[in-house]
């Protein structure tokens, strides 16, 4: 039964062992030339006014969620529509449901103001 299991124990070391052998020679064989204009920000030179690592407000975190989610689920309609005249009336009143649950999402997202940019 564990034999089964060699080849993908064997594929797993020798995987490990090249991701190991390529970060030990990439650390080993890369040229270390530190010098000033390299250290600098940007490449143009401008001096920086704010901090690189400022904090960003959470309503832009939350737009690129729902975004993904919304677009995400409007996946599921491409096979829904390849595949309608095999489903028939279940096929339709099931992707009412699902798109009653997305309109009730989205209307208690606009609801709560999560679409909102102030």
């Amino acid at each position: 039964m564990l034999s089964d299991y060699a080849p993908l124990a064997i594929y797993a070391v020798i995987v490990l062992a090249v991701v190991g052998l390529m970060l030990t020679l990439s650390f080993v064989l890369a040229p270390v030339k530190r010098y000033r204009s390299k250290l600098l920000p940007y490449e143009s030179g401008i001096v920086p006014t704010d901090p690189a690592r400022k904090r960003m407000s959470v309503r832009f975190y939350l737009t690129a969620m729902l975004f993904i989610i919304f677009d995400v689920e409007a996946v599921f309609f491409y096979p829904w529509a390849v595949i309608l005249h095999q489903l028939r009336w279940y096929g339709v009143i099931e992707m009412f449901v699902f798109m009653l649950i997305l309109l009730v999402a989205l209307a208690h997202i606009w609801r709560k103001g999560g679409l909102e940019w102030e």
